[in-house]
């Protein structure tokens, strides 16, 4: 699993800084709309190419709601390590823009560093998937079926409707 773009110490209007800080009204998150062109310039050409077996957006939740939606179709997990020179709350709920995760085939993931090391684009390593056990920096989070009970039920439960 890999980021393509580059995390940022920004929580600015991220749904995190709502709901579980009651913060509202803050600046919009960081975005530079020349990053974002290079990052999807490099997507766009990466998926073309067959490179990589998956891309999401980071967007809403950051980056572990962007895991959390790659992983509840199929039932995977992901063991990830966060970078040190981003606050972990900034790492997996920022919503900074400019931001992709891909999951690379391990039969391609030479040919998909060759790629993003001569590009302009950063990217990190966050770590693999799991088979549906979600860990960040060695800290156990559960399974994913746990997290897609409660993303597929929520609503119903709110409204009193049993599933």
């Amino acid at each position: 699993i890999y980021l393509i773009g580059s995390s940022k110490n920004c929580i600015n209007s991220s749904e995190y800084l709502y709901s579980f800080h009651n913060v509202k009204n803050t600046p919009a998150p960081f975005f530079n709309l020349d990053e974002e062109y290079e990052v999807q310039k490099a997507v766009k050409t990466f998926i073309k190419e067959r490179v990589v077996q998956s891309a999401h957006d980071c967007a809403d939740g950051g980056l572990f709601v962007t895991l959390l939606e790659k992983s509840m179709p199929n039932g995977f997990g992901f063991d990830i390590e966060s970078v040190d020179d981003v606050r972990l709350d900034a790492f997996l709920f920022g919503e900074a823009q400019g931001r992709v995760v891909v999951s690379v085939i391990e039969a391609f993931r030479d040919n998909f560093i060759e790629f993003m090391s001569v590009s302009d684009v950063p990217f990190t390593l966050l770590g693999h998937t799991t088979k549906g056990r979600l860990s960040v920096d060695g800290h156990d989070y559960g399974m994913v079926e746990e997290y897609k009970d409660i993303f597929d039920n929520a609503i119903g439960k709110m409204m009193g409707v049993h599933a």
